[in-house]
């Protein structure tokens, strides 16, 4: 397994000053932030690492050339966004960039893309299981022809007011994976595993590593601790961030030992990247580069 970062933590810098961090702390590969140049709407969105639509030739093999003198490896090119939301502006927006950025990824040389499934929040799984096959089926169309693999997390984009009552990522649970994968089935079409989001949801983040294995392409370390206090003060139906907040890997309630076990049972030798939204770590560039820091000497014990 090779060990590194996804680069929105780093969002004031460009592609080459990322690099040099990812250099200079151990790490060796980056999961590179390509949103559409746009204001961001959440945290850690809009971050553009890589500029999908103004890419050239001259700049793509800066891009490789950069990354192979560092020894660097992109894991993948990430953009988080709601593909199918009720906007059908939105929608159309989002799932031509993405199209982009599958088409875009082997002139790169890179053969995944890291993002979110989307949903409409106010409809039921069922409505947006329907909806989900008619807008990715030609997604997934596009990455079959261009051999670029489709890796989706598992957050449910489900935190606050905004995004309730049914979040804004379909694919959260092992058995609506299940049927997600009945549904459009594809060598191309798998997973960005992220232990965190099952902690707070109460689910078992081991054992579907097990079912799962063949499909999961990509993985995210990031911790989650549940207040047990605030927990019992507003029950498991309120606003998940009113019980629980993201932390750096080491600082929460997943077990990284016995989760990188299991990735060494099933075999998984691919990329994991560190994704940090610990807000303890924010407001400062040396907060974010302490944890840059502390992420990589925790999880390097495990990721050799």
């Amino acid at each position: 397994m090779k060990l590194g970062f996804i680069t929105s933590i780093l969002d004031n810098r460009n592609f080459e000053e990322v690099i040099d961090v990812a250099a200079s702390i151990g790490y060796e590969c980056i999961e590179v932030a390509c949103w559409p140049k746009e204001k961001a709407t959440r945290r850690y969105a809009g971050v553009t690492h890589i500029d999908i639509a103004s890419l050239t030739e001259d700049k793509i093999e800066s891009i490789k050339n950069y990354s192979s003198k560092k020894n660097i490896s992109i894991s993948s090119l990430a953009y988080y966004p709601n593909t199918i939301t009720d906007d059908l502006e939105k929608r159309e927006y989002h799932v031509k960039h993405l199209i982009a950025m599958i088409e875009a990824a082997p002139k790169l040389g890179v053969d995944t893309i890291t993002t979110f499934i989307g949903r409409i929040q106010d409809k039921t799984v069922e409505e947006n299981l329907e909806i989900f096959k008619e807008v990715w089926t030609p997604i997934i169309e596009t990455a079959n022809k261009n051999k670029v693999r489709i890796a989706i997390e598992n957050c449910p984009m489900l935190f606050s007011k905004d995004q309730w009552p049914g979040g804004q990522n379909l694919m959260t649970t092992p058995a609506i994976w299940r049927q997600v994968f009945s549904m459009i089935q594809s060598d191309y079409f798998g997973l960005n595993y992220d232990p965190s989001h099952f902690v707070w949801q109460n689910i078992d983040y081991i054992s579907p590593l097990y079912e799962f294995k063949g499909k999961i392409f990509h993985v995210h370390y990031k911790d989650i601790k549940v207040y047990k206090d605030k927990l019992n003060d507003v029950g498991s139906m309120a606003y998940p961030l009113d019980y629980m907040s993201p932390k750096l890997p080491g600082l929460g309630d997943v077990n990284w030992g016995r989760f990188i076990s299991a990735l060494s049972d099933i075999g998984y030798d691919g990329y994991t990247c560190i994704e940090i939204e610990d807000k303890a770590f924010e407001g400062t560039d040396q907060k974010i580069l302490d944890s840059l820091k502390l992420s990589y000497r925790y999880m390097r014990q495990f990721v050799i």
